[in-house]
């Protein structure tokens, strides 16, 4: 028997740095996963499964008017119906524009910027810091002292154009001018936080090339051109699709810019209303859940077809360039 139990020991001892060494690969084929499990379970949580149930809801003609039409089927009936809806189509345009008149100058600011500010200078950490600013006040609080600013009767805005001669404007009526006031609003918010983006990737940048184009007799506007902006095209890439995201989801600014009864009309005669505004009308308003998550969903894949054209045109200048 004492032979039995000391025969039997060497079998235990070799088995143990077996088990030993399985656990230990099968912690680091497992522990990866648990360490990203939570962020993964969250998504999908809350953004994952909103977003199929939006697109499921789209497909239905949910209407709160309608009793018993939860589960009633219509397939893509509505999104054939957002093509001859003219006011889709406006809120369409509306985001759009209001994204142009914004994104533009909202990132040829920020290059700028953030190209005189990486320039050695007294106090360039506290022109930095302060350049984020307008981006960490609230969008209300923002908004509505620009609504101030471009008062008809006693904004400053007006204020100053009349010194020059121009008769007050009525910028909440008109399309252009509603377009005009909102794109302000977004450009001061964002072209700071773009700036140090830029700014940021301005600092891998080899300084001695700067330094070398100096002594070649470069100016600064020679090394911007020359050096900053080819360097720096994947990071203007991000932000030209980051920033057009916001654009097509554009939703605070436009809301309480508007003073009439309903905010989300975007003015009486719909001048400003964008498609964010349009699909919580549609919600919230009017109570039409189907329609207004195909709104929605025309905005998700409206912004997966930008995102898309962005890069397989950034993918052709990469292959140009090489």
């Amino acid at each position: 028997m004492a032979a039995s139990v000391s025969a039997g020991r060497p079998a235990r001892t070799a088995r143990a740095p077996v088990a030993a060494h399985r656990r230990h690969r099968l912690d680091r084929t497992l522990s990866p996963y648990l360490y990203i499990a939570p962020f993964f379970l969250v998504f999908a949580g809350f953004g994952l499964f909103p977003m199929l149930y939006t697109g499921y809801v789209s497909m239905t003609n949910w209407r709160v008017d309608v009793p018993g039409s939860q589960g009633q089927w219509v397939g893509l009936e509505n999104y054939r119906k957002l093509l001859d809806d003219p006011f889709f189509l406006n809120a369409l345009k509306n985001t759009v524009g209001i994204g142009v008149l914004s994104t533009v100058p909202q990132l040829l600011l920020a290059l700028v910027l953030a190209h005189l500010l990486n320039y050695r200078m007294r106090g360039r950490t506290l022109f930095r810091l302060g350049v984020l600013l307008p981006n960490v006040t609230s969008v209300a609080a923002v908004t509505l002292i620009f609504v101030q600013l471009f008062g008809r009767d006693y904004g400053l805005i007006n204020w100053t154009l009349g010194l020059f001669g121009v008769e007050h404007i009525d910028w909440q009526a008109g399309t252009l001018s509603s377009w005009t006031a909102i794109s302000a609003i977004v450009t001061w918010r964002w072209t700071g936080y773009n700036a140090l983006i830029f700014l940021a990737a301005m600092q891998a940048v080899p300084f001695e090339l700067y330094e070398a184009a100096a002594i070649d007799g470069a100016s600064r506007w020679r090394q911007f051109r020359s050096i900053t902006v080819p360097m720096l095209r994947p990071t203007i890439l991000f932000s030209v699709i980051v920033s057009t995201i916001g654009a097509l989801q554009l939703f605070g600014e436009p809301m309480l810019f508007g003073q009439q009864q309903d905010p989300t009309t975007g003015g009486s005669q719909h001048q400003f209303q964008t498609l964010a505004l349009y699909s919580y009308n549609q919600f919230w308003g009017r109570f039409k859940y189907g329609y207004g998550a195909a709104v929605s969903w025309a905005m998700f894949l409206l912004i997966v077809v930008i995102v898309a054209a962005n890069l397989i045109a950034a993918r052709r200048m990469k292959g140009l360039d090489a």
